[in-house]
């Protein structure tokens, strides 16, 4: 199973918040050992609202869920001995602080290859570890508008609109998985660790490749102009009589013809094709579906192949038959457990185990 892929893997976890515990919680589904490092005082995710009876944040039990975590104070003399003992077993470090803080610590580059010079080490931060923005702080809504993603989205007349769940902290820690996963077979093939170096802000810069593309090239989408954006009819957002939202995503042809025809606008087939943005046809489009409440669209719709369906709730999400069937989500870490989104040899994924806390000894136990 690719679960097991990463099977006698073991990551070490210096990260906090949300990039680096989920890049993590991504390799320890992939079946690595991850222990997690924190500080006396724990990672300060786990005090984010809402928390359960147990004063722990559900966010934090679901992003750490399957890991091992212990607390050593890295700037006692005790803290990096301990610390170090982990190094020298480790395969994997990845850790999110400020660039210069490890070197602080006494667990630079140098360092750390000596101490295992197989050592896979990942430095997730916001703006990477060189250049004039390197120890700018920033969180995920900073880094978006930065990367000229945040500008692009919701009503050209409006503020823009805050992405959610935050993209840039995710798409980094994917990035940087497929940093680690890159290394690892390197190592495989050399013996050679690496030292690799992650931007949580250049991620959300790679992840707005298309509208960068046209800004090189002296143009560039502006807000609600671009085919998706919100410029197109046959690709956008519209309001229904009781306050429900349709998602029209018909951008094929034979799509938009379907739904056209679905909805009794035939007359709208050859408009496709008008100039962007298209604002007097999304008005017509946007007065029609306005005149029925959503069930009446989805039931209408709902065996016509033109890529529409209803704007869900996440609660409504759960509670699709399909993501039941597919097994992606039962209760687990945190109340909810969203398994790793990939199947393998014809078996779902594996539900994942709980975080457990465990003192240094036991752990240094389970890695000899």
């Amino acid at each position: 199973m690719v679960q097991d892929s990463l099977a006698g893997v073991k990551v070490l976890d210096l990260s906090q918040y949300i990039p680096g515990p989920f890049a993590t919680l991504l390799l320890a589904d992939l079946g690595a050992e991850v222990v997690k490092v924190e500080p006396p005082q724990g990672d300060p995710m786990a005090a984010f609202e809402p928390c359960d009876g147990d004063g722990i944040s559900p966010y934090y039990k679901a992003v750490n869920a399957g890991k091992t975590v212990v607390r050593l104070d890295l700037k006692t003399v005790e803290g990096k001995a301990a610390f170090e003992r982990l190094v020298v077993r480790a395969d994997v470090l990845l850790e999110s602080f400020r660039p210069g803080v490890m070197e602080r610590l006494g667990f630079g580059p140098d360092h750390l290859r000596a101490l295992n010079p197989g050592l896979v080490h990942c430095a997730l931060s916001g703006f990477g570890q060189t250049g004039p923005w390197r120890l700018r702080a920033g969180h995920d809504i900073t880094y978006m508008a930065l990367a000229g993603v945040l500008g692009l989205n919701g009503p050209a007349a409006q503020p823009p609109h805050m992405p959610f769940p935050p993209v840039a902290d995710h798409v980094s820690a994917l990035g940087a998985v497929t940093a680690v996963l890159g290394a690892l077979l390197r190592k495989a093939r050399t013996g050679q660790g690496a030292t690799l170096d992650v931007s949580i802000f250049e991620s959300a810069l790679h992840l707005n490749y298309q509208a960068l593309l046209l800004a090189s090239r002296g143009g560039g989408p502006d807000r609600e102009a671009d085919l998706l954006n919100g410029g197109a009819a046959c690709y956008r957002a519209y309001r229904c009589a009781d306050g429900g939202f349709l998602a029209v995503g018909a951008l094929e042809p034979k799509f938009w013809h379907a739904f056209c025809n679905a909805v009794g606008r035939p007359e709208w087939v050859a408009r496709q094709a008008e100039p962007l943005p298209q604002t007097s046809l999304i008005e017509d489009v946007a007065a029609a579906l306005e005149t029925r409440p959503l069930g009446h669209w989805t039931h209408l719709l709902e065996n016509v192949d033109c890529c529409v369906e209803p704007v869900l709730t996440p609660a409504e999400a759960l509670a699709q038959p399909h993501v039941q069937d597919r097994c992606l989500a039962a209760g687990g870490p945190g109340g909810l457990d969203l398994r790793f989104p990939a199947w393998s040899d014809s078996r779902p994924p594996a539900p994942r185990k709980s975080y457990r806390e465990e003192n240094f000894e036991t752990v240094i136990a389970l890695w000899q």
